[in-house]
């Protein structure tokens, strides 16, 4: 995606919000249907045990009625007088000729049909929001992971997690609770409107009359509060941003005495959200009001009215109590109604940060004609390089250009900014270039697809990663390896020394980001995974730069002694690394001043030499 498309699909998603602000549902959240298709039998489970479930839920009301009647020695009135004709005459007296009994027992099926179907309808809810969950977690981090590195230049981890999880976790909420609640209410409406039109359709009116001002009253509530909601779920991510920062820097909070100050800065975010959510409080407490309102002046006009129709004959008894029980059955979907309204306004918020990150497209992917690397790379070559990196105006590599062949070592230094990382971000295609090219054995890298590129490639970074594990779950990191394997990769790290010494070996646990080691060790680890891929090209990127320096010379005989076809490249501030490169480039914002051998280098007096002389002492000797 280009910046001009990107900015174009802002502007769309600024639109597309505002226009969703005026309707109840959203836009976003109809896009969980495609991912319910897959489990369509399941759905269709859910549906009809629930709508099952529903009708078995008003049948023991329609008994109480006729029992009422029956022991009333009352006549049922209407349509349910048929009815009760037709049961008396085929289903009851296949259960007891005592009518008592029979509907007794009618009344306890009833509630055990409401029983089982209900469990079905649950269970298979539950178990498909869980799997929809899944789903849309899996397709969101697909299309986090495989975005290039720049997109996470300004975006904090809290708010990525934040998406992934709580936004995901309220979508399941919106399959496995709301698509119930909306079946419930639609069954129940309408099972219970034909019901009550049978029985008394003056009633029914009476009923059904007040309820349609809840209507216009969804549509104002929607409406106000779709966008607080959407503000609230941005200020959760903001708040799991700070958290998360705080907790991953806390040795720097305790060591700068910041934790008032960290303690402030949650404490913005934090009311922030509090006061999204009190806005959001405050509107939906004038809905639930309302609906108790219009409730009331149903089910009171409903009572006088019935009463008045009782005496004249037109309900019997029996007829008018089940009218009213019919009626509180009513009531819970009602009052449901306003919770769902509230929790879909909740997962349309949830859904536009969820389906914005599903849609991300990677910029850096491999072109339709690309095709993967035939063996090993033999060669990396820059032809007049030049970059810029994205947000920025000033180029950080201009017109660069070096080869290195199969089995060279080269050497990259350069003060601070100088571009050395740049150009091994360049190698893994974190980024793309401006202009020039970038040659891997004599092939464009764009012709060529990035995984065969990546799995050639063994890369050491400055800040050594290590993920949450054993040192063994660090070393083999994605890989099958055997426990040879990994020793041996141990070994050319010059990691072993340290590692069997541990109590449990290899499975010795090493904290988050690798805490429990020293940043020696943890560049050693970093070392032998990059090793145990066996790559025919190692990028280093001041990967001894914790190392003291008789582990550095330990390290690089191991390397030299086993590596004569495998072609090396390393950044480095402290030269002593690449001595005894087979050429060393030295870089000065963003283009090389120099190149050669070490002797060569030392010769031509420039700013390898200056360099040197600074850090083996040799200045202050002359001086």
């Amino acid at each position: 995606m280009t910046r001009a498309q990107a900015a174009r699909s802002i502007s769309s998603d600024a639109t597309s919000a505002a226009d969703s602000d005026k309707q109840i549902l959203g836009r976003k959240i109809w896009r969980i249907v495609p991912y319910i298709r897959p489990y369509r039998k399941r759905a269709l489970v859910g549906i009809s045990s629930n709508m099952l479930a529903r009708v078995f839920d008003l049948i023991p009301f329609i008994f109480i009625g006729f029992a009422v009647d029956y022991y009333g020695d009352s006549e049922t009135e209407g349509s349910l007088g048929v009815l009760r004709d037709f049961l008396d005459e085929n289903l009851l007296n296949l259960i007891t000729t005592n009518q008592s009994i029979s509907y007794g027992f009618l009344i306890f099926l009833g509630f055990a049909g409401l029983a089982i179907f209900q469990g079905i309808s649950e269970y298979s809810w539950q178990t498909l929001g869980y799997k929809v969950q899944h789903d849309l977690r899996m397709d969101a981090t697909r299309s986090l992971i495989g975005m290039e590195a720049s997109y996470y230049d300004l975006r904090q981890t809290g708010v990525l997690m934040s998406i992934l999880s709580s936004d995901v976790n309220q979508l399941e909420d919106v399959i496995s609770d709301s698509s119930t609640s909306i079946i419930r209410i639609i069954t129940t409406f309408v099972t219970a409107f034909f019901i009550l039109m049978m029985m008394s359709w003056k009633l029914t009116l009476v009923l059904f009359g007040p309820l349609a001002l809840i209507f216009p009253m969804v549509y104002f509530f929607s409406t106000r509060v779709q966008r607080k909601y959407r503000k609230q779920r941005e200020s959760t991510g903001d708040i799991n941003a700070v958290l998360e920062n705080v907790i991953s820097g806390i040795s720097v909070v305790q060591a700068y005495n910041a934790q008032n100050w960290e303690t402030n800065r949650v404490g913005n975010e934090s009311a922030e959200y509090r006061n999204q959510a009190i806005g959001a409080s405050k509107d939906r407490n004038r809905f639930i009001p309302g609906l108790y309102s219009v409730a009331g002046i149903a089910y009171g006009l409903l009572v006088s009215v019935g009463g008045w129709l009782m005496k004249e004959g037109e309900i019997s008894t029996g007829g008018f109590v089940t009218f009213l029980l019919i009626m509180t059955r009513m009531s819970m979907p009602l009052f449901i109604f306003g919770m769902l309204v509230n929790q879909l306004q909740r997962g349309e918020a949830a859904a536009r940060r969820v389906f914005d990150m599903v849609d991300l497209e990677p910029s850096i992917v491999d072109q339709d004609d690309s095709t993967p690397l035939d063996g090993p790379i033999t060669s990396i070559e820059f032809r007049d390089v030049v970059f810029t990196y994205p947000g920025t105006k000033t180029a950080v590599l201009n017109q660069i250009s070096f080869n290195v062949i199969q089995g060279k070592f080269l050497g990259v230094m350069g003060h601070t900014g100088a571009g050395k990382s740049t150009i091994l971000k360049l190698i893994l295609r974190y980024y793309e270039p401006d202009s020039g090219q970038i040659l891997i054995n004599n092939r464009d890298i764009q012709s060529i697809t990035l995984d065969s590129v990546r799995e050639q490639l063994g890369f050491v970074n400055q800040d050594p990663f290590l993920f949450y594990g054993s040192v063994r779950d660090n070393v083999v990191y994605s890989r099958e390896s055997s426990d040879s394997e990994v020793q041996a990769a141990l070994h050319l790290a010059g990691a072993d020394e340290f590692v069997y010494e541990m109590e449990n070996g290899v499975d010795t646990m090493v904290g988050d980001r690798g805490v429990m080691l020293s940043g020696g060790q943890r560049a050693r680890i970093s070392l032998a995974r990059a090793l145990l891929k066996k790559p025919s090209f190692l990028i280093l990127d001041e990967a001894s730069s914790a190392l003291d320096a008789e582990t550095e010379r330990r390290i690089q005989e191991n390397l030299m002694g086993t590596g004569s076809a495998r072609t090396t490249i390393a950044v480095a501030h402290r030269l002593s690394t690449i001595r005894n490169a087979d050429e060393v480039l030295a870089m000065v914002d963003g283009a090389i001043v120099e190149r050669g051998v070490h002797d060569e280098l030392l010769a031509n007096n420039g700013v390898y030499a200056s360099q040197w002389a600074i850090q083996t002492g040799s200045l202050n000797r002359e001086a």
